[in-house]
């Protein structure tokens, strides 16, 4: 095998005549390809649609809370709406986004692979997620379902009479695209790693993905099997969860905490390993710490299975439990700590630019941060008996999933932007819209703490009038973050049709992902590469023109 040729790594691109873009255009070829790109394309436009859908109810939420009277929807129609909100945002959007995005475009081209190990699994993967988003957008269209996104019992055993089987059926269908995918992930990193390309050589990103895909294939059972006993439950009047009949409905939350805590893990993980890439390479320096880093996403994936009792502190689980896993949910904080330690240790006099792609690593680390601590605080029996079911929660929450992984998410897009399409956007409004999500962002959601800390409820369509201000700060905030989220939807639309053409390498980088063509071709490499270089190397051994690189850093893309 021929080494690829590591010295292209400039401002000319070199796209060949043929790309995955362009190699048939039909919608048939698209709808039946088994390249890895064109099935993270299908995810990026089907994923997009339920993102919008998930806003537009958050949308509601928040101008219902304008007021403190339930003067917009009432009762039942905003338990509704929340509920859809969550489903939505949970199960199609923030689970997949990053690693069927992302991780399905990059994972074979950043270790040197042709496709994934299984390109028909892939594909069936995709359509498996369309089957069960179709079947939730049905519930959601014929009256929704109004039992919190937790389906906590009662409210889905007896006293919903909303499509709680129709969307318990989406989600049952779904987890079924995320067992293939994180299936399909470790093989590939397991047996399909170019020549040279040791674990010790992966970048962060595939490490993280590598965790995430363990979470996906030892959780997501547990799930699918909870909808299916809460369906028997419904059907069959089998005494599982209902104490009217046998059953018992903490066994429900242990069930789907065992599975939807260290789900948050898979919205988070991927999004970890995107900022590594980030914070490294805008950096220009080798990331501080790179075993620590990737052992501690494996440390997290294996400690996101024991904190499940976090959630039910008040929920009469015995005391000896709660101090355990109190116990634990302070352990579990010590590998995020580490990344964000060594992301930090990292910064230190590196040669930092600061595109658009390394704005949102960094807003990152702040949010995800202030999601971490008080996290913490959650974790500590006495203050969770104060702050649970209050909006202290829902704060908590945003900050580490929207500041957390839709930031990373961001980040992502606009970093690998150019390789995904072959064509640049304007930085100059990306910044713009970064900075407006990053302040509607705040302004959303940490009124939302002081809220919860005064006692204010979620889940109520009305609330005492001496919690108005603070929710009229949070939709403000709400409206102010939702034209930041739309500005990439307009200036990404533009680039497609009108962006100036994209270089093989834009950034200057050594990663394998930029030492091929933008777009890349069918197969990735041309030829198959030999790597013979470490992670993030930013020396001459990794072939990388550091002149070049140095004027990248005076003078930025436009």
């Amino acid at each position: 095998m021929q080494n690829v040729d590591a010295t292209n790594i400039d401002r000319v691109g070199n796209e060949p005549e043929l790309n995955y873009l362009n190699n048939g255009s039909s919608v048939k070829s698209w709808l039946l390809t088994k390249d890895h790109k064109r099935i993270a394309i299908l995810y990026l436009l089907s994923v997009s649609v339920f993102f919008a859908l998930g806003g537009i109810y958050a949308s509601f939420i928040r101008l219902e809370l304008l007021t403190p009277q339930s003067d917009l929807l009432e009762s039942g129609t905003y338990n509704r709406v929340f509920t859809q909100h969550g489903v939505l945002m949970v199960f199609f959007f923030l689970i997949p986004a990053i690693p069927a995005i992302l991780g399905n475009f990059l994972i074979p081209i950043m270790i040197g692979a042709k496709d994934l190990a299984f390109p028909r699994i892939n594909l069936l993967s995709w359509y498996i997620y369309i089957c069960g988003g179709a079947f939730t957008l049905w519930a959601l269209l014929q009256g929704g379902v109004d039992t919190g996104w937790t389906f906590y019992t009662p409210y889905s055993t007896t006293f919903s009479n909303s499509y709680v089987m129709a969307v318990g059926l989406g989600i049952f269908i779904n987890g079924f695209s995320s067992i293939l995918t994180g299936l399909n992930f470790i093989v590939t990193i397991h047996t399909m790693r170019a020549p040279g390309m040791t674990w010790f050589r992966m970048p962060l990103f595939v490490w993280a993905h590598y965790a995430t895909s363990l979470v996906m294939l030892l959780g997501t059972p547990v799930i699918a099997i909870t909808v299916l006993l809460l369906a028997l439950e419904r059907v069959a009047k089998i005494g599982i969860f209902d104490p009217a009949i046998g059953g018992d409905p903490i066994l429900f939350q242990h069930l789907f905490w065992f599975y939807s805590h260290p789900a948050v893990y898979i919205m988070i993980l991927p999004g970890m390993g995107v900022v590594s890439e980030l914070i490294s390479n805008f950096s220009r320096k080798k990331i501080f710490g790179y075993e620590f880093i990737a052992f501690s996403s494996i440390a997290i994936a294996v400690f996101g299975f024991l904190v499940w009792g976090h959630h039910m502190f008040v929920s009469g689980q015995s005391i000896y439990a709660s101090l355990v896993f109190s116990f634990l949910s302070m352990v579990v904080a010590i590998p995020s700590a580490i990344k964000v330690f060594n992301w930090t240790a990292t910064l230190y006099k590196g040669q930092i630019s600061y595109d658009t792609p390394m704005l949102y690593g960094l807003f990152f680390i702040g949010l995800f941060l202030i999601g971490g601590l008080t996290g913490l605080f959650l974790g500590a029996m006495g203050l969770d008996v104060h702050l649970t079911d209050t909006y202290f929660i829902v704060a908590h929450f945003h900050y580490v999933m929207v500041g957390g992984q839709v930031l990373a998410y961001l980040g992502g897009l606009h970093y690998w932007w150019s390789k995904i399409t072959g064509k640049m956007y304007s930085e100059f409004w990306s910044k713009i819209a970064a900075m407006i999500i990053f302040v509607g962002f705040n302004l959303t959601f940490f009124p939302q703490f002081i809220l919860g800390y005064m006692g204010m409820p979620r889940r109520y369509a009305s609330y005492p009038a001496e919690f108005q201000v603070l929710n009229i700060f949070s939709t403000a905030g709400a409206s102010v973050l939702a034209i930041g989220l739309l500005m990439p939807l307009v200036y990404f639309t533009y680039s497609i049709f009108f962006g100036a053409k994209a270089p093989a390498n834009p950034w200057l980088l050594p990663g394998l992902e930029w030492r091929t063509s933008s777009p890349p071709p069918t197969e990735n490499f041309e030829k198959t590469p030999i790597v013979t270089w470490e992670a993030y190397d930013f020396t001459e051994e990794s072939g990388l023109d550091l002149e070049n690189a140095r004027n990248r850093l005076r003078a930025p893309l436009a």
